[in-house]
């Protein structure tokens, strides 16, 4: 148990990032790290070697696909406490979490394919073939999303629609 402690623990913070990502939604990120934790736990003795990291994500994420499955067959609950008046309010001087809500609404934009592979690699730090075992698919498929996610997130950042960024205007020589 305490082998499993030292080797969890410094994760937590990590996957809790990772889950706030997915979810939107603090409360149930932190059920999710809850219920990946308790899935963990339970299941240490089944674990094969390898990264303890790669497999507390990739548990992670097989929950987090189910509730969203769940999610999308019973529809969007939204608790009464959420939705006050001191959410939908807040200060100008709150420009910083507008950019950065903004950045969020443009992440959640992304297919769910392109948005887990860019949280995993580029803000979970977790190399291409890390990636590819939590999410069960080929490196290049990885580097393949994770290179379109940067591309459509960018083009959502910049406001442009996609359409003519990769178009090269040409010139009429006489």
């Amino acid at each position: 148990m305490k082998d499993m402690l030292v080797q969890v623990e410094p994760l937590i913070p990590a996957l809790r990032r990772y889950a706030r990502a997915l979810m939107r939604n603090r409360a149930s990120a932190d059920d999710l790290v809850q219920d990946c934790l308790e899935r963990a736990v339970s299941r240490w003795h089944q674990r094969r070697d390898g990264s303890v990291r790669a497999w507390l994500f990739t548990i992670l994420h097989n929950l987090a696909a189910d509730q969203f499955r769940q999610a999308a067959s019973r529809g969007r609950h939204v608790p009464i406490e959420e939705a006050g008046e001191r959410e939908l309010s807040g200060a100008a001087s709150q420009e910083h979490r507008l950019i950065y809500q903004d950045v969020l609404d443009k992440l959640a934009r992304l297919p769910e394919e392109q948005r887990s592979v860019l949280l995993l690699v580029a803000v979970e730090d977790l190399s291409y073939a890390e990636a590819a075992k939590v999410l069960n698919i080929p490196v290049g498929t990885v580097m393949s999303r994770l290179s379109r996610a940067r591309e459509r997130l960018q083009q959502e950042l910049d406001g442009t629609d996609g359409a003519t960024g990769n178009v090269i205007e040409m010139r009429r020589l006489k």
